[in-house]
């Protein structure tokens, strides 16, 4: 990095608040500082997380990449142009969650980044509002995709609930994870729908390339979630699980990220991320990416 950067340790685990923590391991920030993170595990609830980590004032430095393709809407590469592809096809399988599930038409997207999903959301006939913490991305999807947009901050300020709330990718980056769970669940009108989508380390892809593994994007991923740990931390909420959907396309990507790690090759990524497809659909490991729709079961109070 540029300039010498600050760390924080946490004595608490971010999810259940146990103080006894085991090492899970190392991994390198590839994408900007290409600094070490050591990421553990708590022995009360198996919560994996990094720790130490960057200050909340200088989280955003480690954003600032051309690689970050989530932000930056690049095409550079190979990879970028991947991205963009599977992107449009993963759009198409979102909204249809929220078609599957019923809850209603006004949602809510949390880190919308660049603001394709609210868009698509919208087309399909949602009212779906966004909020992200990225000015440059925020500016991107205000102005190109025409959204309904704010900074992150205005989060607390909504005098309204929504039907769904959903998170693409970004519960993992919150820093006040509990916190922030609290303030959601208060958006969500009871019975309505949490949906998250989240990368398992416990994936084949994710036991194969460890410490390589581009699911673990240190130090932007602070929490490296399975489903068991997913799940506890949204019962304390009182969420209820209600549908587990794979993200089929995300073992290629992640794959072929992780194969950039380690000098490889695209065609190993393919048939490694193949492999991991086959061995979640066979039951062997969880999917590399799973989306989790979760229920508020929160009873509406009556008059």
């Amino acid at each position: 990095m540029k300039q010498e950067a600050h760390f924080t340790t946490l004595s608490n685990c971010p999810s259940c608040e146990g103080t006894v923590f085991t090492p899970h391991l190392s991994a390198i920030d590839h994408t900007y500082s290409k600094l070490e993170f050591q990421l553990v595990k708590c022995s009360g609830c198996n919560l994996v997380f990094t720790n130490p980590r960057p200050v909340e004032e200088e989280n955003a430095n480690y954003y600032k990449s051309a690689d970050y393709i989530s932000h930056t809407n690049s095409t550079k590469g190979l990879i970028g142009i991947l991205y963009k592809w599977v992107r449009n096809i993963n759009l198409k399988r979102k909204v249809r969650v929220l078609v599957k599930h019923k809850s209603g038409k006004d949602v809510l997207d949390i880190g919308c980044g660049t603001g394709y999903f609210p868009a698509a959301a919208n087309a399909a006939g949602y009212h779906c509002v966004g909020v992200e913490p990225d000015p440059d991305a925020l500016k991107f999807a205000l102005e190109n995709n025409k959204i309904e947009a704010y900074p992150l901050e205005k989060l607390t300020i909504f005098n309204r609930q929504f039907n769904t709330v959903t998170m693409w990718h970004v519960l993992e980056h919150v820093y006040h994870l509990r916190e922030q769970l609290q303030t959601i669940k208060g958006l969500i009108r009871p019975g309505g729908l949490f949906v998250i989508a989240l990368p398992n380390y416990k994936s084949y892809d994710g036991t194969l390339y460890k410490e390589a593994w581009a699911g673990y994007d240190v130090p932007r991923h602070l929490y490296h979630f399975e489903e068991k740990t997913v799940e506890s931390l949204m019962n304390a909420f009182g969420f209820e699980l209600a549908d587990i959907i794979p993200m089929k396309f995300d073992a290629y990507y992640v794959s072929m990220l992780s194969e950039k790690h380690r000098k490889g090759s695209m065609l190993t990524a393919f048939l490694h991320g193949r492999k991991s497809n086959a061995m979640a659909r066979n039951k062997k490991h969880p999917w590399s990416s799973q989306i989790y729709v979760f229920k508020n079961t929160q009873v509406k109070l009556e008059n």
